[in-house]
């Protein structure tokens, strides 16, 4: 396997020339690679002020957040206090959801690998203050449940903010602080926060958005309610989200020595969790909080990450004490990553990046006729027909949370086969997949990102 040394200069000059070619506004590319350490930046921080994006500019780092509330969790069950296999009521006797047998059995682990069955995309806007999580948690029990518990992963926001409540009983701390107290100081996060009035003591980077082929502009809004916090409202420079990852790569000991994790907890966040309902995402299991991707028979486990205009992507390979992580401001952040990414395993590593989903080389004649209809979870609606150019997809957000309050989307489904289509919006590069499936009890579902339920032919 051919491994080639960090060169500063080199990918300075790939990122700066991608993120222009992919209209990516800012950026910032870190690498750990056993000792050693590259941070390289391009564009700007905010295209109205025209401020450079540098290595110290904090980025929104987004779901990538997850893992680190997933770290939390671990270390609560290290020091005796999480059972991860208990109910949650236990922890939290005031839970309250949808369905009683979900309130009844829902565990940490259902939370924390997306099985829970909890309408993952609802942003309620609690408020700022210390209370903003356990008012949200209580809103729950207005929430309509997805799935039944553990019938199908579905990508679940939801699930992570009710974990961190589990956090904030058990610790006596408000999510924030417990973070701050469990891995921020240990690891000597001095670049990493949760609140917009810390983010405003360094140089902080704003969200980006664009339609179609429109240049990104600066968003209207700088960050999600206070009550997305445990999955994902941290702010983070490439340098710190690397020592979160080299934690991770080193048994759940930090830089100093300091043991923040145990390595059975570290081993059993990245050993397969549960398995995805299809095998043409980026992930093809989930661990507790990790995605794990398979690379040409290479583990790796990673996040992704997306708020209001910004993008974020971790991958680790812990096979070569490996971490790369790319932080962004908006424009085609996907593209970017895809032609990044497998440019630098590749050169750096000699690991091939897996391809990602894509029509066939041929095309495939299929009679959509099966799914055709409504199918709708909260926060979005999906219309499924067939015209005069083929199968079609509109995308509707029912979301009024301000800044994810966008207008709708209409694709052409191209076939892979009668149940697995690839769509991408106009001027991008990378597909993506929608899959129509059954659960268990025979209950038709969508797939394209999570699992939505059909409620209307």
């Amino acid at each position: 396997m051919a491994i080639t040394a960090l060169d500063h200069d080199h990918w300075r000059r790939r990122l700066a020339d991608l993120a222009a070619r992919h209209r990516v506004p800012g950026a910032a590319l870190g690498i750990a690679f056993g000792a050693e350490t590259l941070e390289v930046a391009a564009g700007v921080a905010n295209v109205e002020t025209g401020v450079e994006a540098t290595t110290d500019t904090l980025f929104q780092i987004g779901s990538v957040s997850k893992v680190y509330t997933a770290s939390l969790a671990m270390a609560l069950v290290d020091a005796g206090k999480l059972d991860l296999d208990e109910p949650v009521v236990g922890y939290l006797p005031e839970l309250v959801l949808a369905d009683p047998g979900t309130t009844a059995r829902v565990t940490m682990r259902h939370l924390l690998t997306h099985t829970s069955g909890i309408d993952g995309d609802f942003f309620h806007d609690t408020g700022r203050g210390d209370d903003c999580v356990e008012k949200y948690v209580a809103a729950l029990a207005t929430l309509p449940i997805n799935h039944p518990l553990g019938a199908t992963w579905s990508y679940c926001n939801a699930g992570f903010t009710l974990a961190g409540r589990v956090i904030e009983r058990l610790t006596g701390q408000v999510w924030d602080a417990a973070l701050r107290d469990v891995l921020i100081t240990p690891l000597g996060l001095d670049h990493t926060v949760t609140l917009p009035e810390e983010a405003l003591l360094h140089r902080a980077a704003v969200g980006h958005v664009h339609e179609g082929d429109e240049e990104p502009c600066r968003a209207s809004v700088w960050v999600l309610p206070r009550s997305a916090g445990p999955a994902g409202l941290i702010a983070s420079t490439v340098a710190d989200v690397l020592a979160f990852a080299r934690l991770h790569l080193s048994d759940g000991v930090a830089a100093d020595g300091t043991r923040v994790l145990s390595a059975e907890s570290v081993a059993e966040m990245q050993a397969e969790q549960v398995r995805l309902p299809h095998s043409y995402t980026k992930a093809d299991t989930w661990g507790l909080g990790w995605c794990r991707l398979d690379w040409g028979g290479h583990r790796l486990v990673g996040h992704d990450g997306g708020t209001i205009g910004q993008f974020s992507f971790l991958r680790v390979l812990p096979e070569l004490d490996l971490a790369v992580v790319l932080l962004t401001n908006g424009g085609r952040a996907l593209d970017l990553y895809q032609d990044l990414f497998r440019e630098l395993f590749r050169d750096v590593a000699g690991v091939e990046m897996a391809a990602p989903v894509a029509p066939p080389a041929e095309p495939v004649a299929v009679d959509i006729a099966a799914h055709t209809g409504r199918y709708e979870r909260t926060g979005i609606r999906f219309e499924v027909w067939q015209d005069e150019t083929g199968p079609r997809l509109r995308m509707i957000s029912t979301d009024t949370t301000p800044g994810l309050d966008r207008p709708p989307k209409d694709y052409a489904l191209v076939p892979v086969d009668e149940n697995v289509f690839v769509v991408r919006d106009p001027g991008a590069q990378t597909w993506s997949p929608v899959v129509f499936y059954e659960l268990p009890d025979g209950a038709p579902y969508l797939h394209f990102g999570r699992a939505t339920p059909k409620v209307a032919t």
